[in-house]
């Protein structure tokens, strides 16, 4: 089964850190971009982050920038968010995706994801 865990959310202080991580399962990230969206309470999916495969280039939100990292394991399945200097706006269900073309990456748009995690909750704490 082609699919996406993610792993790592949890609950946060204001200013801390949390690392979300992103395993393939069934595949591995060969050809596409994989990217992180998020999902507030009463608010539409975001883009946070995208790392291209053919480069490693990163792109991230404006709202996240400085902030977040995004990076790719050692092997070909994984890929991990570092959330830093955490605010309560970044409380969200945070989801990783793929089958994302390349030249899309930094365009965050949730119709070119081909493939969804189940998320995982990040709760921030003022």
């Amino acid at each position: 089964e082609v699919r996406l865990v993610e792993s790592g959310g949890g609950l946060a202080q204001a200013g801390g850190s949390l690392t979300l991580s992103c395993a393939a399962s069934g595949f591995t990230f060969d050809e596409y971009a994989i990217g992180w969206f998020r999902q507030g309470p009463g608010k539409a999916r975001e883009g946070v982050s995208c790392i291209r495969n053919n480069t490693g280039s990163t792109y991230y939100a404006s709202s996240v920038k400085g902030r977040f990292t995004t990076s790719r394991g050692n092997g070909k399945n994984t890929v991990s968010l570092h959330l830093n200097s955490l605010k309560p706006e970044d409380t969200a269900i945070y989801f990783c995706a793929t089958h994302i073309s390349d030249y899309l990456c930094s365009q965050f748009s949730a119709s070119d994801v081909g493939l969804w995690g189940q998320g995982t909750q990040v709760t921030v704490a003022s």
